[in-house]
């Protein structure tokens, strides 16, 4: 699986069903500033908090922006309550548990923890403001026990008021094991034993 951070709380995955490439785009909300594409065109689009200022998705894709879960091209998608106006996806793909928590500003009840299982791949909102403190994003990583956590919505050209990756990283106490624009996890790479911090650099 292939995954970016295009900036904010957008995401690029990319996996694989058969022979056919499969993408998935969490987020594309058009920002106030910065570079940014005006349109994609992914096999599956997800929304944590509306359709307001999202950008263009051509070709038809598949677009969950409510509570629910549907399977679309092998993959299966849960949206999950997310506090506030905020929606959280667990995405199942290539035998992995993939949870992006959108645009969490707050904790959310342990009722909704327990609702989100297993995950393997965990991608947190950490740039305070508009999205979890540093502190509330490190407690929720330890209380969700991801293999891997991938922080995004933090300091970037397109939302340069949120709070620099390194006061995440410094709050988690963990290493970045990478920082890189693009970062490719298969099932069998993930740790077993404890978790593990990937940095994404914003790219698109």
């Amino acid at each position: 699986m292939h995954l970016q951070w295009l900036g904010q709380t957008c995401v690029k995955l990319q996996t694989k069903n058969l022979d056919e490439d499969v993408v998935i785009l969490i987020d594309p909300y058009r920002p106030a500033k910065g570079e940014f594409p005006r349109y994609f065109s992914p096999q599956i689009g997800l929304l944590s908090h509306g359709t307001d200022d999202a950008v263009t998705l051509s070709q038809n894709p598949f677009v969950l922006d409510t509570l629910g879960e549907c399977e679309t091209k092998g993959v299966m998608v849960y949206s999950l309550p997310g506090g506030e106006n905020n929606l959280i996806f667990k995405i199942n793909a290539e035998g992995m548990n993939v949870v992006h928590l959108g645009k969490m500003k707050k904790k959310i009840e342990n009722g909704d923890l327990e609702k989100i299982g297993s995950v393997d791949i965990l991608f947190i909102p950490v740039g305070d403001g508009d999205y979890l403190n540093p502190e509330d994003a490190a407690n929720l990583v330890t209380a969700l026990e991801p293999r891997i956590v991938i922080p995004i919505a933090h300091q970037c050209d397109t939302d340069s008021k949120a709070l620099p990756v390194s006061a995440f990283i410094k709050e988690l106490g963990l290493k970045p094991e990478a920082t890189d624009k693009k970062i490719i996890i298969k099932q069998k790479d993930l740790p077993q034993e404890e978790t593990k911090l990937f940095v994404l650099e914003k790219n698109y």
